[in-house]
């Protein structure tokens, strides 16, 4: 699709990854001074089934990403994502790409027959253009979680584990427990539904070397980080704790023992998002952890019908 001047309307495995990282690089540069995005990250977002068909690029002269937009359907939930470049054609840039997206939306609410809630996430506080484009559109605030930056230069605290309580790597023949507490875990984030992609998602990240724990207590399955390391750096993918344990630090010690394997993977910072449902105690990772920065990131939330 071409639109006035230079300007066209991609899908996404038309451009180049390389393309998408500088975009989300330069978004974030421009609003919080740090970019963290890496080449990985883009290859993981656009690893989610259905990505092909529910994504645009919006490229100008030079084929320069403008602005990106995404769409992964979750049962009832579809999730999106919706970046622009910072500068004068960001909001129109923006506002094409989210029309686009509801469209998509609409039509998926149609072909299923019943309401969907649509949400867009890893909007940046301080970003000045997408939040008024959503609200305009009929979106309101929903959750917002912080991301923090960890120095892993002084090697983590030992995980402090609940009585009875053990970390282990996890193996093929605990996908499904993992998935449960996946499902079970109270965060905000957007959850796998899908037990088939779950299970290749596992698959992919221990060929990658990635790191996979399961905490039991008594043998019993009650929490599960995901996490992995490239060009020093590394991500903490899921994180998740059954209901019935909160509050008994189990998120901490498994953010800690995360932390540590990245270290041994040569990561000399990670990266992690923590809401709501992740942690008991938030400042407890100012206590035992080196905090080198944090920014804050939001969902924004609308029913289609």
């Amino acid at each position: 699709m071409t639109l006035h001047g230079r300007l066209a309307v991609k899908r996404p495995a038309d451009v180049p990854v390389d393309s998408l990282v500088r975009l989300v690089r330069s978004y974030e540069e421009h609003i919080t001074g740090v970019a963290t995005c890496t080449h990985e990250d883009i290859l993981l977002e656009t690893s989610n089934p259905g990505y092909e068909e529910n994504s645009w690029c919006l490229t100008g002269p030079g084929d320069v990403v403008l602005a990106w937009a995404a769409l992964t359907p979750r049962g009832d939930v579809l999730d999106a994502a919706l970046t622009s470049m910072p500068g004068p054609h960001g909001e129109s840039a923006a506002r094409t790409l989210l029309c686009l997206l509801l469209d998509r939306a609409d039509e998926l609410v149609r072909e299923r027959g019943r309401p969907c809630t649509v949400t867009v996430g890893g909007v940046l506080r301080g970003d000045l253009v997408v939040p008024s484009l959503l609200r305009e559109a009929g979106f309101v605030h929903g959750a917002t979680a912080g991301q923090y930056d960890i120095d892993l230069a002084v090697p983590p605290l030992p995980p402090l584990l609940p009585d009875g309580g053990s970390i282990r790597p996890a193996g093929p023949h605990d996908a499904a427990a993992l998935h449960m507490l996946h499902l079970r875990s109270m965060t905000q984030g957007p959850k796998t539904e899908d037990a088939a992609y779950f299970r290749a998602r596992l698959r992919r990240l221990r060929e990658s070397g990635g790191v996979a724990l399961l905490l039991e207590v008594r043998g019993h399955p009650v929490g599960h980080v995901l996490a992995q390391s490239a060009v020093g750096e590394g991500r903490v993918l899921d994180l998740g704790v059954a209901p019935a344990y909160r509050g008994l630090d189990i998120g901490l010690a498994l953010l800690t023992a995360a932390l540590a394997e990245l270290r041994g993977l040569g990561a000399a910072r990670a990266l992690f998002t923590l809401d709501t449902g992740d942690l008991h105690d938030h400042e407890a990772l100012h206590r035992v952890l080196t905090v080198r920065g944090a920014r804050f990131v939001s969902r924004f939330n609308k029913i289609a019908v």
